[in-house]
């Protein structure tokens, strides 16, 4: 097995870089659902690449980090106390530059002074832009109907 040299000048193995890239990888996921549950842009900002994109599951298409934070502000303005969560996560491949993984979604909020919630699938594409795991595009969508 090939041997490299990490950072701090300690020999590492290819299996080890892999083991890092999914720590790291799998870090953005915790980081990424706990800043939206802060619902606060400032703690969701970071995590965005440049031109990233956003898909709700109505169709919604938000294109560029100005066009999404005015969709998530919006989000958050309406749904107060909201939980939100990322589960049964599959990822597709684990990249050094980039990861694609598949998620179930849920969230229960207040909406008008009505408890509402909902669920669905997604598809995200994170990518290291300066150093850091960012997501480019994330594609919400309704569970299928039951086979």
């Amino acid at each position: 097995m090939s041997e490299y040299t990490s950072t701090l000048d300690i020999p590492c193995s290819i299996f080890d870089i892999q083991k890092i890239i999914f720590m790291l990888s799998e870090k953005f996921i915790k980081t990424y659902e706990s800043a939206l549950a802060t619902q606060d842009w400032a703690m969701v900002e970071p995590l965005i690449a440049d031109k990233a994109s956003v898909t709700f599951s109505n169709g919604t298409v938000h294109v560029g980090k100005a066009k999404i934070q005015a969709a998530f502000e919006h989000n958050f303005s309406m749904i107060k106390s909201e939980k939100y969560s990322i589960d049964n996560i599959v990822w597709l491949t684990k990249k050094a530059e980039y990861a694609v993984y598949l998620f179930e979604y849920n969230w229960a909020g207040i909406i008008n002074n009505t408890s509402v919630s909902g669920s669905g699938i997604g598809t995200s594409v994170i990518i290291k832009e300066a150093g850091k795991w960012k997501l480019l595009t994330e594609h919400l969508g309704r569970k299928p109907d039951k086979l």
